[in-house]
C-alpha cells in the first residue's frame, strides 16, 4: 500500500522470511542500477537490534555485486565497497555501510570525517542514523524494519526524494 503526501511516499510491506529480505533487497539492487540517481542515494535502515538491518545490508551489497564477506561495520564503524558499474562515470560504483550503534554523542560522526564520504558520489546505506543526531544529510529513502512476535519483519519505506521513490517496488 502506498500513500502519497506532500513531502514523501510511504510503502508498507511484511517480510515472512529471510528469503523474502533477500528478494526485497534484489529488487531495490536492481532499482538501484536502473536509477540514475541511486549511485549517490543514501538509504536509511531503522529497527531494533536483531530487527534485520544489517541481514538486509548483506544481501543487498551481495546483489550489487560485492563479493566475499560482508562484515558488520559495528565496530568500524563503515565498511567499504567498490563494484563495477558502467552506468557511474568511471565504472565503478562506492559503497559505504555504516553502523552507528556505537555513537555515544552525535558529534563523534563529525570528528570522525564523515562529511566527506557523505558529500562524495556513491551509496550510503545507514544503520542506527538516529545516533549520528542532525549531521547526516537527508536521507533519499528509511526503511524501517519492525520484527513481529512470529518473527514477521514490518516494514515500512518512506521515501523522502524523487531518487527515494524510484527506488520503491
Amino acid at each position: 500500500m502506498a500513500i502519497e503526501d506532500h513531502r514523501h511516499i510511504v510503502k508498507r510491506m511484511a517480510w515472512d522470511s529471510e528469503a523474502q529480505t533477500q528478494a526485497f533487497a534484489e529488487a531495490l539492487a536492481g532499482k538501484l542500477r536502473a536509477s540514475a540517481t541511486g549511485a549517490n542515494a543514501l538509504i536509511e535502515l531503522h529497527g531494533d537490534l536483531g530487527a534485520g538491518k544489517t541481514t538486509l545490508a548483506r544481501h543487498l551489497l551481495k546483489a550489487l555485486g560485492v563479493m566475499g564477506r560482508v562484515k558488520s561495520p559495528t565496530y568500524a564503524v563503515v565498511e567499504p565497497y567498490s563494484v563495477a558499474d558502467p552506468a557511474t562515470a568511471d565504472g565503478v560504483l562506492s559503497i559505504w555501510h555504516f553502523d552507528f550503534f556505537r555513537f555515544n554523542d552525535p558529534d563523534e560522526w563529525e570528528e570522525a570525517g564523515f562529511r566527506d564520504i557523505f558529500a562524495s558520489p556513491g551509496l550510503k546505506l545507514v544503520e542506527w542514523p538516529e545516533k549520528a543526531g542532525n549531521h547526516l544529510p537527508p536521507a533519499d529513502l528509511d526503511i524501517h524494519i519492525e520484527m513481529l512476535a512470529d518473527e514477521t519483519r514490518a516494514v515500512i519505506l518512506t521515501a523522502h526524494t524523487d531518487a527515494g521513490a524510484a527506488l520503491l517496488p
